[in-house]
Parts: C-alpha cells; structure tokens; sequence
C-alpha cells in the first residue's frame, strides 16, 4: 500500500492497518493548516479535515460526490477543467488563483496547486488549497493606502493623474472637454488653530461627504492634502462648469455639525477648461490653482475661470440671474416699470396704440436695458413671471386710460417664445383681461416670426383661440426669419411690423428699399396692416409714406415715455400736422 492510498483509505473511515510510517503521514495530512485533496476523475478521492472546514462540507458529502466543479464559480469551470486534465495526463502545473465557493454559497478567493500522482494504478493529481482572504485583504488596503487619502476615502493625486489618463484619451477621442475645480476652504486655518487639528480633520471629513454627493458616477472628485479638492468632470464645457462651482458653494450654504460645534466655512473655486487652459493634468490644475486664488482675491465663496473673456461673460450672466431672481422675490413691481411708444397712423397722424416696453429700475446700476437682461431670464425660465407682469400691468393701465377719458388705443405687449409656449398661457391672458377689464380688441400681442413658426401647426391652435377672445395679433420683426408664406395666411395675424434693420438704411440702400417695399405690398394682398419699426429721420417716413405703410413708431414720433407722457400726447395727438 502507497502512502498516498494510506492518506486516502476508503476516504471517510479507517484505512486497514498502517505501517508506522504511514501512521505519521495520515496524522500529518489531517492536522495541516492547508487545505488537502486527492482528485481522480474529476472526483474528491480524499480531503483533509482543513478543506473540509473550509468550505463546510463533511467528509462524507465530499468524497466520492463532489469535484473542484461544485466548489468554483461557474466562470472557471472550463480554467478548472483544463487544469484537472493536464494534471491527469502527468503535466506538472504551476499555482493559481481561484474564487471558491463555500455550501453557504459564499465565496473566497483561494490559491492552488497541484501535482500529477497514481492513486489504485491510475492517474490521479494530489493538491493543496489555502485560503487567500487575508492576502487580498491586505493587498486592497495597500492599494487604498497608494491611490486614497487616508482621512477622507477620496481619490488622492496618484489616482486622480491615473485616471485623468482615461479621460483625456476619451476627450481627445470624442472632441469633448473636461472641467477641472480646484476648491480650497476660506480660513480653514482658523479652524485648526482655534479647535484643535481633531476637530479639523472631522470638518474635511464632513466636506468631503457633502461635496461627493454632488458629483456624477464618471467624475472624480480628489483631496489633493490639506484642504484642498479637485473635481475632474469630463464632458462639461464653461456654463455647465459655472453651475457646478454654483451647487459646490450651495453645499457650504448649510452649517457643519463637528464635534459639538457649529462651524460655516466658505469654499473659493477656481476652473479651467480642457483643451483650451491646458492640454495635460499639471496644466490644469495650475490654472485652476490661479483661478481659485483670483476668486480669494474678490472676496472668497465664490468661483472664477481661469480665462479672462469666459470668465467675465458667464459672471455677469451670473450676477444678473442672481439680481433677476431677487428683484422678483421681492416683488416685481417695485424694481420693474413700463414705459410706451406711441404707434402712430401714417395716413392720419394720429396715435391709435403704444408698444409696452419694460425697464429695470436696479437700486445700484441705475435703468437696465431689457437687451440686457431678457434673454438670462429666457434661459433660466424667469421670463414668465416677468412677461405675466408685463401683461397684467399693460392692461391695467390701458384700461386706466380709457377711464380718464382719453382716446382708446390699441396697447401693444411683446411676447417671449418661452412665454408664448408655457401651458396656460391663453388662461393667463384672459385673466390680465378680466381682472383689467380692458376690451380683448385693445390688446395686441407681438410675437417673433420665429416664435410662430416653431412647431407651427401647434402654435397655430394657440393663436386661434387668442383670436376668437378677440385679441389682435401682430408679427414682430418680420423678415429676419424664415416665415413660410402657405403658414402665414393660416395664421390669425392682422399686423406685420417691418425690422428697424430694414428701416435703418432706407434711403440710401436699394436693398433695404426692395425688401420694406415686398413686405408692404405683401401685408396689403393678404388684407393686413404694416407697421415699421425704428423710424428716426423725416426722408425714412417720407420713403414708407410713398410705398403705402400704414404705420410707424420710432424716434422720429418719440422715444419711449411714462404712462403720464403718453397721457399728454393722446391729448395733444402731436404728429397729425407732420
């Protein structure tokens, strides 16, 4: 009898009687800290009682039953199977990693190695398994070690530069840009030097986990030491940036509960843009890095870019969203007011209506423009609640005139696109009418050309039923788009308003001659009024008196005035002896 059949006996009971020898060698295999087997026909012909206890079988459920196949994850059957059959035909092998699988079902990694043997005459292999977990353990808390920060559990440099890698080879692949933040805490060392580095490190501790919950699955956020962060976002180019670094100081806005205190930090954030701050990751965060220290210099809890052209441009974008949104927290009234240009009948002189043109009163810069304001309060959907002010005070005061006894006139009121689409909108303008009680026929409401012509046959659903309320209906800077003729005779428009750009040059451009001219004869074959708009010079009304307009506002008339000034010209209808 081999010492190998002596280990292996009948596999669960006594072998028959052992030599001294094979005595020892039993006794050793069976107090092996090492997991022991004997495989022949892909079949346990024996197991030790380490193997045994390490995947939770008995002896008996493994012997004779079971094969490496029932104790490894499926996806390294065919590994296991090339493994047992090369051992089979006498081919020594080399150790190799496995992840087993216990009868609880759960699963560890393990290391293993095997020899060919005979066991009975036949081939056979005898193997050894060793549980690695601890190894592996230790391995991943290494890796945690050289790619983590130890306080927070972030990504630090090593691992940020790593995987800038990918995302600039991706960048470069899919022509996209990646916003790199660099954020360092306001006075954080007051925090250390007042409380203790304990309670600082809780506070770095408590950052990180809010600034994490900000950031997407593909950014990486990193603690670079100190306190100092850097966020790598690809796919994100400068506004989509700046509304980053906007939520990344909103995390701030709350106090940190640390150790018993209550401690409100400000963060200073600095951005650069790939490719166009920097094409490597040393670049960037140098850029960012001045960035940052620009956004300490104007006052920290805020954020710059690190080119100057972006960064002036999206802060004021910024700072006139932030002055909207407050402006109308505080109620609108109290910041924006109306003004109104008189619209003048060319045939008689006389004013028949007023365009309604919003101002901005702001407490600090003085009279805003709405050229410079309308379109942030486009893109951020402020224009809304702006336009259903408008509406509701032009009405209102359309209708104060008429009280006082003056000539009714046609009140004329701009409408955004955004506005225009908003569900509701036919609801909103028949309630400025009922609470004004103003006639639907006195209101005019202007919409764009383009505003019409997207999504027309939805649009022209809306502009029926503002036309069957009664309203009137007039495009605005008409010619500038892209208007389908086969469309606008569908629409219930009763006005076209030639652009000021065709106005402009009227009697020295052939061109701009040509184009006013098509648009009135145009509006006079589908039995419309044609107003122009911009007119500043006696030859420009001479020119639009000749093709036949029907009316014109502009300069020329009057600028734009307060309701009192309107008040005085409908009383002294100025423009009928011109």
């Amino acid at each position: 009898m081999s010492v190998l059949q002596a280990a292996a006996g009948d596999g669960v009971g006594n072998p028959p009687a052992l030599t001294e020898q094979e005595a020892m060698f039993r006794t050793t295999m069976e107090a092996a800290q090492v997991g022991i087997f004997v495989l022949q026909d892909q079949c346990f012909k024996y197991v030790n009682p380490y193997l045994t206890r390490l995947f939770g079988y008995s002896a008996e459920e493994m012997v004779g039953h079971m094969g490496p196949l029932d104790v490894v994850v499926p996806e390294l059957h065919a590994f296991v199977i090339d493994q047992m059959q090369a051992r089979a035909a006498g081919i020594s092998g080399h150790h190799y990693e496995i992840t087993a699988v216990r009868k609880d079902g759960s699963e560890f990694p393990a290391m293993v190695f095997g020899s060919p043997s005979v066991f009975d005459g036949r081939p056979a292999s005898v193997g050894t398994l060793l549980d690695i977990s601890w190894q592996k353990a230790a391995e991943q808390r290494i890796r945690e070690l050289a790619d983590y920060d130890v306080l927070t559990g972030l990504p630090n440099r090593r691992l940020l530069r790593e995987r800038f890698v990918q995302l600039l080879a991706a960048a470069e692949r899919d022509k996209t840009e990646i916003a790199v933040i660099f954020l360092d805490l306001d006075h954080f060392k007051r925090v250390n030097d007042s409380l203790g580095h304990s309670v600082g490190d809780e506070l770095l501790v408590e950052v990180a986990r809010r600034l994490d919950s900000v950031v997407r699955r593909i950014d990486t956020l990193a603690r670079l030491g100190g306190d100092e962060f850097i966020f790598a976002m690809p796919g994100f180019h400068t506004a989509a940036a700046a509304d980053v670094a906007r939520r990344l100081i909103d995390v701030f806005s709350r106090p940190f509960e640390v150790a018993g205190h209550e401690l409100t930090v400000t963060p200073s954030l600095g951005i650069s843009i790939y490719p166009h701050d920097g094409q490597d990751l040393e670049t960037l965060l140098k850029n960012a890095d001045t960035a940052m220290y620009r956004a300490k210099d104007i006052g920290r809890n805020t954020f710059q870019f690190y080119a100057t052209e972006m960064n002036t441009a999206t802060l004021d974008r910024l700072l006139m969203e932030s002055n909207l949104r407050r402006a109308l927290a505080q109620n609108a009234q109290n910041e924006f007011v109306l003004q109104y240009q008189p619209l003048v009948n060319l045939r008689t002189g006389m004013v028949i209506g007023v365009e309604a043109l919003i101002r901005w009163q702001h407490p600090e810069l003085g009279t805003i423009m709405p050229d410079s304001f309308i379109h942030v309060a486009e893109e951020t959907g402020l224009i809304n609640p702006i336009g259903d002010w408008v509406l509701c005070e032009a009405c209102r005061q359309a209708k104060a005139w008429c009280d006082e006894g003056l000539p009714s006139l046609v009140m004329a009121v701009n409408v955004a696109p955004v506005q225009f689409r908003q569900p509701g909108f036919i609801e909103m303008v028949a309630g400025a009418l009922a609470s004004s009680g103003l006639e639907a026929s006195l209101l005019e409401l202007e919409l764009t050309e383009r505003t019409v012509m997207h999504d027309a046959d939805i649009n022209l659903g809306t502009l029926s039923a503002l036309h069957r309320m009664g309203v009137e209906l007039s495009l605005d800077d008409f010619g500038t788009g892209y208007s389908s003729l086969a469309y606008l005779k569908r629409f219930p428009v009763g006005k076209l308003k030639i652009d000021r750009s065709f106005v402009n040059d009227l009697e020295t451009d052939p061109d701009d001659w040509a184009i006013a001219s098509t648009i009135v004869s145009m509006g006079r074959s589908l039995r419309m009024t044609v107003l122009a708009e911009g007119v500043e010079t006696g030859e420009q009304l001479a020119q639009l008196r000749k093709m036949g307009c029907d009316m014109a506002q502009g300069y020329y008339f009057s600028r734009p005035t307060s309701a009192a000034g309107i008040a005085e010209i409908l009383r002294v209808q100025p423009f009928m002896n011109r």
